[in-house]
């Protein structure tokens, strides 16, 4: 019987082991494939990554060499936190570019969190970047900002280790900024930014622009509307979204390519209260209203389908990992393992998902697709 070889194995086999040599007692490849394999399955600390490793010892010999059997959690501890995160996302990157290649790519949505587990006394929690392909559900990347900084500086480095080639990437108002709308459209990709008042200059103009078409009922101004409305959760909620194609005021020429202003007038009823707030956007792509519509709310499909899951299904919010490091990896493999438990045709729940993998040897092998072929997840 052939021996089963999974795509971790092809993606991260030439990951740089920053052992001793006289220290490695298991192997780099074989402590990476038991963490990703015991995450998919419902581990969430290195102590239940080893008891995964040691109730699946003869399912994991089937395709790991495992010299001295299943590594201990300490073991597990100290190879993630000297692991160069770069390098580990790199591996991880090659994975998920192949999987979205293979679904094709249409908008990316980039946000932040903050893993609060993380912080230890003057210490703060870990925060990070991360890429989220909308409609495929792919993790895309992540990267870790620096503790003295905030999101801005760290937005256009992710976006240095993506393809946003053909891409709509959507960013909320912190990373409405010249440098980061440059970097999007110099990579091929189109952007659509929220804007609000730390954009100061530019919100003034897209509001007195409005005002000056509405009041002028649109003449000789081209431009585009499209309406939602929703009703759930005891909510009433209609969203009218106006675009201006083609603007023109004084700051325009300072954000490249910008093709598109826009509005989204949202009014929202809960228990007989009326909200109504209102949002400008800006995008480089020349698009109806309704494709701006549909991607500003796709946008916060990172909060859902990512960040949600990942601190109510993997429990990330409590996890106790605070070692730079060690934290960062592990958070990559949360990310990878989510990515991966949301391509599997399945239609159950994450948290069902996982438990399944757990409880079926069979259905983790589907997920970690089987029988990977060269250049073919």
């Amino acid at each position: 019987m052939a021996q089963p070889v999974f795509a971790v194995q092809k993606y991260f086999r030439k990951l740089k082991d920053p052992r001793l040599d006289r220290r490695k007692l298991h192997l780099l490849l074989d402590i990476v494939v038991i963490a990703i394999c015991g995450v998919i399955c419902g581990a969430d600390d290195w102590q239940q990554v080893e008891t995964f490793g040691r109730n699946r010892l003869d399912w994991l010999k089937r395709f790991l060499r495992l010299p001295n059997g299943i590594p201990s959690h300490d073991t597990f501890e100290r190879v993630f936190d000297r692991l160069d995160p770069q390098a580990f996302q790199t591996c991880f990157r090659a994975w998920m570019q192949a999987l979205h290649e293979a679904m094709g790519l249409s908008q990316i949505a980039i946000d932040g969190k903050t893993l609060c587990g993380s912080a230890r006394g003057k210490l703060k929690g870990l925060h990070l970047v991360s890429a989220w392909a909308t409609a495929n559900g792919v993790s895309l990347g992540q990267v870790a900002v620096d503790a003295k900084s905030n999101e801005i500086p760290a937005i256009p480095q992710l976006l240095e280790l993506l393809d946003v080639h053909g891409a709509l990437v959507s960013v909320d108002a912190m990373g409405c900024q010249k440098e980061i709308a440059a970097t999007i459209v110099d990579g091929g990709g189109d952007y659509l930014l929220t804007v609000k008042n730390n954009q100061p200059t530019l919100f003034a103009e897209i509001e007195d622009s409005f005002e000056k078409a509405l009041e002028n009922d649109f003449a000789g101004v081209e431009h585009d509307s499209y309406q939602t409305e929703d009703r759930g959760h005891g909510r009433e909620e209609k969203r009218i979204y106006t675009i201006l194609v083609d603007p023109d005021f004084p700051s325009k020429a300072d954000w490249p390519k910008l093709r598109v202003i826009g509005m989204c007038h949202h009014e929202c009823l809960r228990d007989g209260k009326q909200t109504l707030e209102t949002r400008f956007f800006i995008g480089s792509r020349k698009a109806s209203a309704r494709v701006y519509g549909k991607a500003l709310r796709n946008h916060w499909g990172i909060e859902n389908g990512l960040h949600w899951q990942l601190d109510v299904t993997f429990g990330e919010d409590r996890n106790r990992v605070s070692k730079r490091h060690g934290a960062e990896n592990l958070a990559l493999v949360r990310r990878l393992t989510l990515s991966l438990l949301k391509q599997h045709p399945d239609k159950r729940s994450i948290a069902c998902k996982r438990l399944q993998a757990a409880l079926n040897p069979a259905f983790l092998e589907e997920v970690l697709q089987i029988d990977a072929k060269p250049g073919k997840v």
